[in-house]
């Protein structure tokens, strides 16, 4: 009798698949109110390693982290009325506290531009303290309809950026750098994802901003996950809330504002972009352990090999484990390791201690080879770059070759049953968009011909990326 795969294939049924290796790859679990998701250690390692490297890239933009408090009086989100209005099917609602019943209802943070706002009119007196420029790791909560493990939970772990500045040009350049300069180089340089890079129609920008920048990345079976957004917000908080300045001619004025935020969705849209049959596919430069080193058998000398190239690979800068669970069977071990998606496993037992040789898989191309023990320091860095440029090579061959154009809704439609489509925005338009969202199909961004950002909604020859999404 063949032997029953590990998970579900893809191509037989990618969501059981997408949830398999959830499970077996020990990512997450089904937190015990509905929507909710408890991280395990694994995932929880993958998401630090984004937050680091992100929190980085937003320190290079010379912006400070700050926290804010979790409950917002509810009157706050009514005072931007299309913000309240875009949220309020998501929103959590606490009306009691202590055993009574609030005088004013809170709500559970659903984002953080309305509380933020309330200090920034405190904070922001002269043109000389601005731009203001603050970034909060939290959670929020939006009471999800359809959860999804990662890719939409009622809680989450993300960053939110917000930003103050004097002027709109001011406002407009640091949304956008830090939609292609912080989020585009992270997900292409780091997490090795190809994406589009674009603008949301009116329909799709988020509530209470005038422009939103997005980042749409293909997933294995050909939908759309958005990876990242960031917002121009106008002056429309600005108002509702009074943040204004004293100008250098001595005039009131209101800021101009930004807001932008990534979130453990990214953990899921790895797995949906990067997985295969096996499991779980790290990229290199992301990952916790990018090698680990297999002891086959218990015997000294085996253990002894394997902790003296453990050594020597860390000094080499590759971030390593040995595994010496000898007391478990080395072929469950190897499945274990394969579904984490560690990119390379050096296995070695007593007839590799003899040889001076070890056996190298790699995860990413796939394959196994024996290697001399000396060579792999000098061997590895190399290999595990390869391995990174790869699926980024992957991701944006399997977007390419899935993307059609179109000239109409049907046509449109048909397309997202397998991929995307692009269809010119001034032959859709609005009207089109709306017959799309009927059959479940949305436009995920705007594109200028030569594949930039356009910089209005209604852009000379811009063309609507359409899909079916997460």
């Amino acid at each position: 009798m063949a032997k029953a795969p590990v998970l579900t294939p893809r191509a037989d049924d990618f969501p059981r698949w997408y949830q398999d290796l959830i499970n077996k790859a020990e990512l997450a679990d089904n937190g015990p109110v509905r929507g909710t998701m408890v991280i395990r250690p694994y995932g929880y390692g993958l998401w630090e390693r984004m937050q680091s490297e992100m929190d980085s890239r937003i320190k290079e933009a010379g912006v400070q982290n700050a926290y804010f408090p979790l409950f917002i009086p509810q009157s706050y989100l009514t005072r931007e009325a299309e913000h309240v209005e875009g949220f309020a099917p998501e929103l959590a609602v606490v009306t009691h506290g202590g055993g009574k019943e609030l005088e004013e209802p809170v709500v559970v943070r659903p984002t953080s531009e309305t509380i933020i706002n309330e200090y920034f009119s405190k904070w922001v007196q002269s043109y000389r303290d601005l731009p203001l420029l603050i970034n909060q790791w939290a959670n929020v909560v939006r009471w999800e309809m359809r959860p999804r493990v990662f890719l939409r939970t009622t809680e989450f772990l993300w960053q939110e950026g917000h930003t103050a500045h004097a002027t709109y040009e001011d406002a407009r350049d640091f949304a956008a750098h830090i939609h292609r300069d912080v989020y585009g180089a992270f997900m292409r340089d780091v997490l090795a994802m190809d994406f589009v890079p674009g603008r949301k129609t009116r329909r799709e920008r988020f509530a209470g901003a005038v422009n939103t920048l997005t980042l749409e990345g293909m997933m294995g079976d050909g939908k759309a996950l958005q990876l990242g957004t960031s917002h121009e917000l106008g002056q429309n908080f600005a108002k509702a809330f009074h943040t204004q300045y004293l100008s250098g001619s001595g005039e009131q004025e209101y800021v101009w504002q930004t807001s932008w935020g990534s979130s453990t969705r990214m953990v899921g849209g790895l797995v949906m972009m990067h997985g295969d049959d096996n499991g779980l596919r790290v990229p290199p430069r992301l990952a916790a352990t990018q090698v680990v080193v297999l002891a086959i058998k218990g015997d000294e000398a085996v253990l002894d090999a394997a902790r003296k190239l453990g050594a020597r690979l860390k000094e080499a800068g590759i971030r390593v484990q040995i595994d010496d669970r000898t007391d478990t069977p080395f072929g469950r071990r190897a499945v274990d390791w394969e579904l984490k998606g560690v990119p390379a496993r050096v296995e070695i037992g007593p007839r590799d201690v003899a040889a001076g040789t070890a056996m190298l898989a790699r995860r990413i191309p796939g394959g196994k080879e024996p290697v001399a023990l000396d060579a792999l320091p000098g061997l590895l860095p190399g290999l595990l770059e390869e391995d990174q440029a790869q699926l980024l090579r992957e991701s944006r061959q399997r977007r390419e070759s899935r993307t059609v154009d179109v000239a109409g809704v049907e046509e449109a439609v048909e397309a997202a049953a397998t991929g995307w489509g692009r269809i010119p925005w001034a032959a859709l338009g609005e009207a089109g968009e709306a017959k799309l969202a009927e059959q479940g199909v949305t436009v995920r961004c705007l594109v200028a011909e030569d594949g930039s950002v356009p910089g209005t909604d209604d852009e000379a020859g811009a063309i609507a990326v359409v899909a079916r999404a997460y």
